[in-house]
């Protein structure tokens, strides 16, 4: 059997876009069975990986003991020990580069995250359909000779829940949606005025959980839930 071919996966942050990369990575180690995945990203994302067959997850501590310079120096290091045949950027921001500096390996591929035809895009210069994240990181991997076909998805079985979480989303026959209405950056959040008519009319009809964390955005949430 020939030796498995190591990459490394970085995708490090936001939730959303690290939450992409599992369907991704579900079809491209089902589909090339000989490749054998390291995902470098944040401790908190590691139950995402749990079901995909040849996937580790490598947890980044970039809060802590992975901040700054030295400390991404410090993980390279540690990554080091693994050989990669390739590193896959799917994050292409600058601590990522940074990290790819450190790690000995001889090729590199980096997603192109389309920022031109965006910005194209928001300034109403050109209207055009973008690509989807979930195509982009298929881009990756196909520019590495390893093509992924994402038309026929599989899903993993559904998670069993904790009593804690089943009393936290009720017994009831409505369908539940989330929304996470916050993002690390506040041009990249729906305004929370329209957000809040968005959930008065979803609520109508539907079971919200609302995410968020912290004492400002728990405050607008508890808001948002008295107000319907």
């Amino acid at each position: 059997m020939p030796k498995q071919k190591h990459i490394l996966v970085i995708r490090l942050s936001a939730m959303g876009d690290v939450a992409m990369t599992v369907p991704v990575l579900r079809a491209l180690t089902t589909q090339h069975p000989e490749l054998r995945i390291t995902v470098l990203t944040r401790a908190f994302f590691k139950p995402f990986f749990r079901d995909l067959q040849h996937v580790e997850v490598f947890s980044a501590d970039v809060k802590g003991a992975h901040k700054g310079v030295f400390g991404l120096y410090k993980l390279a290091k540690a990554l080091n020990k693994k050989q990669f045949y390739v590193v896959a950027d799917l994050h292409n921001v600058l601590r990522s580069k940074m990290i790819k500096k450190f790690i000995k390996c001889k090729r590199f591929i980096s997603i192109d995250k389309g920022r031109k035809e965006k910005r194209l895009l928001t300034s109403g210069t050109v209207f055009k359909k973008l690509k989807r994240t979930h195509q982009r990181y298929a881009d990756v991997f196909g520019g590495l000779g390893f093509e992924v076909d994402l038309n026929h998805p599989h899903f993993p079985k559904k998670a069993i829940l904790s009593p804690k979480l089943q009393e936290l989303l009720g017994n009831h026959s409505m369908k539940r949606i989330g929304i996470a209405p916050f993002a690390a950056h506040e041009g990249k959040m729906y305004p929370l005025t329209l957000m809040k008519t968005v959930i008065e009319n979803l609520s109508k009809d539907y079971k919200l959980i609302l995410f968020g964390g912290g004492p400002y955005e728990s405050e607008i949430l508890n808001e948002f839930q008295t107000s319907f």
